[in-house]
């Protein structure tokens, strides 16, 4: 009897490691591309340079399956042109069906001081410009940065986007996400927390607010667009990676994607041009995508 005893015992102990290996997520990589902007190489007369690059970018996406893919906003040059507009949609319509695409918008979307008519439009477009998505136990969470920047406009429209921030971090630490990133145009900050502000940055007043909230829940990575160049930047506990654009660059870095994977206590990622993205992403690898260029 004792030995059918201590033999059950050692039975429900194997299948509670094994239940709770089975329970650990697995590791995932996505990609995050930034500013198509169809039309800014021409200053809006053609957007045949733009075609071409985001027509291979996701032919790669195509190629490489990620999780999902992100376009961190500046989708289109000018707000509303119905040429870039359709453009962008034909493109990322060529998207295998199973691979999630998230469209987040950028100043050029929603205009550099959004209004109520320019949210509408870009809505009536594109779809929600504030909202989360989920893969697994991870959790993305997509913001309307132009709200953050230039509130003035659309006062009303900020201060909902700004409470929904806190709502929905909350409904993400109560459903169980281990694993949370925020997604927007307009990186937090560039350098360093404090800098100063810039057309490049959120004020240092919506920093001074939003920081501290996403340290409370847990929140320690964002991925933004904008700079058209790569940085990197962060504190012990929120890391800013700022990807450069898939469209026309304004500094060394060229046009390119970014692979982020996913770990369980980390994420890594690794900037690729257009002409050197890999053949295959190595999930087993540990480290192989050091945050950098």
């Amino acid at each position: 009897m004792a030995r059918f005893y201590n033999r059950s015992l050692w039975v429900a102990a194997l299948l509670a490691i094994l239940a709770a290996g089975s329970s650990q997520a697995a590791d995932f990589f996505f990609l995050q591309m930034s500013d198509p902007q169809f039309g800014m190489y021409t200053a809006n007369g053609e957007f045949s340079q733009e075609t071409a690059n985001f027509e291979f970018a996701i032919a790669n996406a195509n190629r490489l399956r990620p999780a999902f893919v992100v376009v961190c906003g500046d989708l289109i040059n000018r707000p509303a042109d119905p040429a870039q507009t359709a453009e962008y949609f034909r493109i990322v319509s060529k998207l295998d069906p199973s691979i999630k695409l998230y469209s987040v918008p950028g100043n050029h979307d929603v205009r550099d001081e959004p209004t109520p008519e320019s949210l509408a439009a870009y809505r009536q477009k594109f779809g929600r410009d504030y909202y989360s998505f989920r893969y697994q136990d991870f959790a993305g969470i997509v913001i309307d940065s132009s709200l953050i920047q230039h509130p003035g406009k659309a006062p009303e429209e900020a201060a909902r986007q700004e409470q929904w921030i806190a709502t929905e971090l909350e409904k993400v630490k109560r459903e169980g996400a281990e694993r949370v990133a925020v997604f927007e145009h307009i990186p937090w900050f560039l350098e360093h927390p404090n800098e100063p502000d810039q057309y490049f940055n959120l004020p240092l007043e919506a920093r001074q607010r939003f920081l501290p909230l996403f340290q409370r829940y847990g929140v320690a990575y964002a991925f933004a667009g904008h700079y058209h160049r790569n940085a990197y930047a962060g504190t012990p506990s929120f890391h800013v990676t700022t990807t450069g654009p898939v469209g026309k660059p304004l500094g060394v870095d060229p046009s390119g994607i970014r692979v982020v994977v996913v770990r369980e206590s980390k994420m890594d990622s690794q900037y690729y041009g257009l002409g050197n993205i890999p053949n295959q992403v190595e999930l087993n690898v540990h480290g192989s995508l050091p945050n950098g260029r």
